[in-house]
């Protein structure tokens, strides 16, 4: 087997190597780096463009549970070197094949033969998921990538074994984020209804956004897919010095909106007809951002595909260019986003929780107000753009500049343990009555409109990414936060009687909890939920994702 390429972040590797073929090198992608400590100044674009690469010389292939892997890859070799494989179990055992070779790919297909079971029929799409059915078995099972996260029990146990706080924080980081098979497995996916899509508009591009590309996406999160159709050869039209001015002739639609309706809607059709493995679809056409959301059944994702999302694109370089910025950003992000989750702060039903999103802008601004700064202003990021770098969106200035390496590393030395109480203490005492959170000025400032929580939109500076909140649920964050940093300092070390310490103290719910108190605050909690749930449903009656809620 030959080591993955190791990348920090969206192109980390966990430290395990891929299974290849034997004796084979894999393409060498991106440059190397070793130091866990050291960030990898890779930028977004030139992720993608390694990403997409990778899922397009793949292929998703549904195996026997216990399928011999040696024999397996020795008939795959009939078709082509293969780059890199490996397995995986959910909803069946399955196969990511990525071979050096496009041409290995079509070898593969054309021995591929469709279904001819005389009691069902078939839609002869032919796609990169295909099955193998085979009586050359092994006698045990393949190593499976896990797909899921690890229990929390198991989390807060790992946890307390650790030295300090700030390997707690690290140790979390690695067994929550995206691993390197699921990263690969999300661009395939993507890579797949790219194909579906690409059928009707040939020229039309599929990009991942959100969590799955931000550096902070967890174990599980959802798939963000965006139908790129700007970028189509002559979609907007250009000076021509002939005498002829040829175009396509194409049906007028009343609006852009109308038109991303007819085409998701198209799409959907399509997708729930032909997508390989993909079922449970919505076309959810009439919300502010219109989308078809599905379920890939193998890879056990849930999808949403947009066709208007440019923002929510640049909002997920963004996030990543500051997770990639220092090693603390991503650490404590996860932590956080970890405590919220755990104490029903955050959920993934809509609501007027606090979204992880949010969350994320929160610790962005408390580390722009450390003295010195841990990270740079969105306005600062601004400056150093060029040029070429200039970005317009609906009239947003969604500008910064796009080249890691043009960012100077911060002089603040904070150990995490320190930067997890600041930020508990800076938000149990912040005045959430009278100002708001802006990342791109970096400074509070007074609330342009009544909200509990305002938090200013990055590059909709006219939306508060945080209006769903209500004071109730705010109120229960600053508790939180005020008795979370007094647990933390209480038991910032390893104790001798053997009690979670650290990290792992404030990630206790009342489910860790004895005494006949639990189930009246379980009952609470649940009817807390339940209400707050109604009261969203009323308040956005056909709300989706807003643009930048990842």
């Amino acid at each position: 087997m030959v080591n993955c390429v190791r990348l920090n972040s969206v192109l980390r590797a966990t430290g395990r190597a891929l299974s290849t073929t034997a004796g084979k090198k894999q393409r060498p992608l991106v440059a190397e780096t070793t130091d866990q400590h050291h960030v990898t100044r890779t930028n977004f674009s030139d992720v993608q463009t390694v990403r997409h690469e990778q899922a397009k010389h793949s292929v998703l292939i549904g195996c026997p549970a216990k399928i011999n892997e040696a024999k397996f890859l020795k008939y795959l070799l009939q078709h082509g070197e293969v780059a890199n494989h490996f397995f995986f179990d959910t909803n069946g055992t399955h196969a990511v094949v990525e071979f050096v070779d496009l041409q290995s790919i079509a070898s593969l297909l054309s021995a591929t033969r469709i279904p001819n079971d005389d009691d069902i029929f078939v839609v002869p799409y032919k796609s990169r998921y295909i099955r193998v059915k085979t009586s050359d078995v092994g006698q045990q099972f393949p190593k499976c990538w896990p797909q899921s996260s690890i229990p929390m029990s198991n989390l807060i146990e790992k946890l307390c074994s650790a030295e300090n706080i700030e390997e707690q924080a690290h140790m979390l980081l690695e067994e929550l984020q995206l691993t390197e098979e699921s990263i690969r497995l999300r661009y395939l996916v993507s890579s797949l209804i790219s194909d579906v899509a690409t059928a009707y508009f040939p020229e039309a591009t599929v990009h991942l956004y959100g969590s799955s590309v931000n550096s902070f996406g967890k174990m599980g999160c959802d798939l963000d897919l965006f139908l790129n159709l700007e970028d189509i050869k002559g979609y907007k039209s250009g000076k021509t010095s002939s005498s002829y001015n040829p175009e396509f002739w194409m049906r007028r639609v009343s609006s852009g909106r109308t038109a991303q309706q007819k085409i998701l809607s198209v799409i959907g059709e399509c997708i729930d007809s032909f997508g390989p493995g993909c079922n449970e679809v919505q076309k959810i056409l009439n919300a502010r951002c219109p989308l078809v959301r599905f379920s890939h059944q193998s890879s056990g994702l849930q999808c949403d595909l947009t066709a208007d999302n440019k923002i929510a694109l640049r909002s997920s370089e963004l996030l990543y260019m500051y997770g990639n910025l220092d090693h603390r950003v991503r650490a404590l992000v996860f932590a956080l986003r970890c405590w919220a989750r755990v104490h029903g702060i955050t959920s993934s039903i809509p609501g007027h929780w606090i979204t992880n999103f949010s969350l994320t802008m929160m610790v962005l601004f408390f580390l722009q107000k450390r003295n010195p700064p841990l990270i740079p202003t969105l306005d600062q990021l601004r400056n150093l753009a060029v040029k070429k770098e200039k970005c317009l969106i609906d009239g947003n200035d969604c500008t910064f500049v796009r080249d890691l390496n043009k960012i100077k590393q911060t002089t603040n030395t904070e150990p995490l343990d320190t930067l997890l109480i600041e930020f508990l203490e800076f938000y149990g005492k912040f005045d959430f009555k009278t100002n708001c959170i802006d990342i791109r000025k970096g400074i509070e400032k007074n609330k342009p409109e009544a909200a509990a929580l305002y938090i200013q939109n990055p590059f909709e500076q006219t939306l508060n990414i945080s209006k769903n909140v209500n004071q109730s649920q705010l109120q229960k964050f600053v508790n939180l936060a005020q008795e979370s940093a007094y647990i933390l300092q209480d038991r910032a070390r390893e104790s001798k009687n053997g009690k979670p310490w650290g990290l792992a103290s404030i990630l206790l719910t009342v489910n860790s909890d004895k005494g006949s108190s639990t189930k009246k605050k379980k009952k609470s909690s649940a009817s807390e939920r339940i209400s707050s749930l109604l009261d969203s449903l009323k308040d956005n009656g056909n709300t989706a994702k807003t643009t930048v809620e990842h």
